[in-house]
């Protein structure tokens, strides 16, 4: 039997994972900084919830979802996108009770599947980054999402990204999303939806590009922008990336809207929210383009080489008291020779080489070497129970 992956998947080696985990570990951050809080939920789901919010005819829904029937014969599918879970989540979990504080805010980060032509940044097995606000429908909650996506991606050192944006009364136009020539040939002629807004809602959108424009967030207003899911109500907004060396035409990495009325579909109450997603392997074509320097491997702190009996126990402990302070430290743990040994502390990016010999060890005197100049200091045993203060020293 050949050994491989499925159509549509990749590994992610520990060489690339140190890379999303430098993505997700930014987003985090700043979520939290938001008072955003995470939220994780199954990645399957019963396939009602998602054939219900994206809509029984979306091209999702007929076309990409993993759906199956499970062993006790229920209709099970593997979540296309984020969303879905996280309002049935709102509503099971009453989330909406009068003691839990409004706008419940969360983010998510997780895997998502569809069944689509694997492309560059698009597999079969994507991930995705995700926040969802609801209990207010306030246009400063708009705000305050686009805000947040724009934000993000200057954090993370996108550029060459415009936000695109317009408002939708019930996503009707579905032939404004189609790639056929048939139907692109009436779009010339297309009703603008901004010309049939109520007043509150023209009210609305004008607020919002206001603050939008005080805020300054540049974008385009696009009367033909529409999302693919069918829950969406009110504004929608996706951040497209300019970038010639990886796509033809620009390429959106984050889109999200607002969904009045999901929460109702899944039985809860009326509950205003709006959110947004980032596919987060277009997010990394882009960055090792853009922002390479985000990835670099700064390397560990200390490799701890040793020769002579009894010296790799002293190791692990020296290895293991560093840990504890927060430092990286590693050692060999197949003791080669020391010019190995050496050699593995160059190849691991250290930092700093600590060098641990039968004589050292009677003496209880330990050579850290600083390799990017080779500056040397002798410690005692004890010092490494206080590296923080040593380190202090090393950069005097």
């Amino acid at each position: 039997m050949r050994v491989q992956k499925p159509k549509g998947t990749v590994d992610i080696l520990p060489e690339q994972s140190g890379s999303w985990q430098k993505v997700e570990e930014t987003a985090r951050n700043f979520f939290n900084r938001a008072n955003y809080r995470e939220i994780r939920t199954p990645s399957f789901e019963n396939y009602e919830i998602f054939s219900r919010s994206s809509g029984d005819s979306s091209e999702i829904v007929e076309k990409q979802m993993y759906d199956f029937n499970d062993k006790g014969g229920r209709h099970i599918a593997l979540r296309p996108e984020g969303t879905a879970g996280v309002v049935r989540a709102y509503v099971e979990d009453k989330m909406y009770a009068p003691e839990v504080v409004k706008p419940f805010n969360v983010f998510y980060m997780e895997s998502t599947f569809r069944y689509e032509r694997p492309q560059a940044g698009r597999q079969r097995e994507f991930h995705q980054i995700g926040v969802e606000s609801f209990g207010s429908s306030n246009p400063l909650s708009d705000v305050q999402t686009i805000m947040m996506g724009h934000d993000l991606l200057a954090e993370l050192g996108v550029k060459n990204y415009e936000d695109s944006q317009r408002r939708l009364r019930d996503n009707p136009l579905r032939i404004l999303d189609s790639k056929d020539d048939r139907d692109k040939k009436f779009l010339p002629d297309a009703p603008k939806i901004r010309d049939f807004l109520d007043d509150n809602s023209k009210a609305n959108f004008e607020s919002i590009l206001k603050m939008l424009d005080q805020l300054g967030i540049d974008y385009v207003i696009d009367d033909d922008l529409v999302r693919g899911l069918d829950y969406y109500t009110g504004v929608i907004f996706e951040f497209m990336v300019e970038d010639k060396s990886l796509w033809e035409s620009a390429t959106t990495i984050l889109g999200g809207g607002r969904y009045d009325h999901l929460v109702e579909e899944f039985n809860g109450p009326q509950t205003p929210a709006v959110g947004f997603g980032i596919g987060e392997e277009r997010l990394m074509l882009v960055l090792e383009k853009q922002n390479p320097a985000l990835f670099e491997n700064k390397g560990i702190d200390f490799f701890i080489t040793n020769i002579g009996d009894g010296t790799a126990q002293k190791a692990i402990e020296i290895a293991r008291s560093l840990r504890k302070q927060g430092f990286e430290a590693d050692f060999d743990v197949n003791q080669k020779k020391l010019k190995g040994q050496f050699k593995k502390a160059d190849r691991e990016g250290a930092k700093y080489v600590i060098t641990l010999g039968e004589k050292e060890l009677e003496n209880g005197i330990l050579n850290v070497k600083r390799l990017a100049d080779g500056k040397t200091i002798d410690l005692s045993l004890e010092d490494i129970n206080d590296m923080n203060k040593v380190m202090k020293e090393l950069k005097d």
